[in-house]
């Protein structure tokens, strides 16, 4: 689960709900994407931090053409 965007000082931690209403989804989907390692998360305490860098590298590479 190592990711590259480690090396940003400028990188901001987020929580699920956070990641949740970002992507617009539910937060069972975004645990669901940790869970299954598709999206980088840092367990902290009983909770998890995703990386701002992450969602968006892993919305970026989810775009696809419909047509």
């Amino acid at each position: 689960m190592a990711s590259n965007s480690g090396d940003n000082p400028e990188s901001k931690f987020l929580t699920v709900a956070e990641v949740a209403a970002m992507m617009r989804v539910s937060k069972m989907t975004v645990y669901r994407l940790v869970h299954n390692g598709e999206l980088p998360a840092v367990r902290v305490g009983r909770s998890f931090r995703v990386l701002e860098t992450d969602v968006d590298e892993y919305l970026r590479k989810s775009f696809y053409n419909a047509g």
